[in-house]
């Protein structure tokens, strides 16, 4: 077995949490968690829903792999806590995981910055669902946009679908996402490290299961 493997120390894989995405997160970090122990690595789960900052603190990891998903995992206000602590952690910053997480934040700085990005609408309780249909079409979509693995996203075909949509969405965030639908591929690279050091690995692809 590699140095490199066996460097790693005492390792907490955090999956669970509060969130709405909390069943998948379980169940990528459970794999995640197998995968470490199978290669020999001292880990551990741990799920910050049923345990606390401090039992965390206690527990005297060397690093940290972030299997959680959607709010307090993956939106900077873990990453606060363990740039805190001072335990070393898998994934973006806070910054970027806080703006990466904010799907119209994000939108607004591509725009900004010129990236091509599908036509939004935010949606709130004041905004006229008829502009919105008229700004971006037929079909679009519609989801929370604190949210991801596809919780409360619909694909609106018809008019009479988007208020239903919006408050499906709107059970989520108080703030509704609509942007322009947008037929094409699906894929994901996965980059680690940074700087001159950074690798990317292999190119996956994401197919829905019920279409586009």
């Amino acid at each position: 077995m590699s140095d490199t493997i066996t460097n790693f120390g005492k390792v907490g894989v955090l999956f669970g949490g509060r969130s709405a995405e909390r069943d998948v997160s379980i169940m990528s970090g459970t794999g995640v968690l197998q995968a470490l122990k199978s290669r020999g690595i001292d880990a551990h789960g741990f799920d910050p829903a049923e345990r606390s900052l401090a039992e965390l603190a206690a527990e005297n990891f060397d690093c940290v792999f972030i299997a959680l998903h959607g709010r307090y995992g993956e939106d900077g206000s873990l990453q606060g806590a363990l740039e805190q602590l001072g335990i070393p952690y898998t994934g973006s910053g806070v910054m970027a995981s806080a703006v990466g997480m904010d799907k119209i934040t994000t939108k607004k700085i591509w725009k900004i910055d010129e990236i091509p990005t599908p036509d939004y609408v935010s949606i709130d309780k004041t905004t006229d669902l008829d502009e919105v249909l008229v700004a971006l079409g037929l079909p679009l979509i519609v989801k929370p946009p604190l949210e991801g693995s596809t919780i409360g996203i619909t694909r609106v075909n018809e008019a009479a679908q988007l208020r239903t949509a919006v408050e499906l969405a709107a059970g989520f965030d108080e703030v509704v996402l609509a942007e322009e639908f947008v037929t094409g591929r699906e894929f994901t690279v996965a980059v680690l490290g940074q700087g001159a050091t950074a690798r990317a690995l292999p190119i996956v692809e994401i197919v829905a299961p019920e279409g586009n």
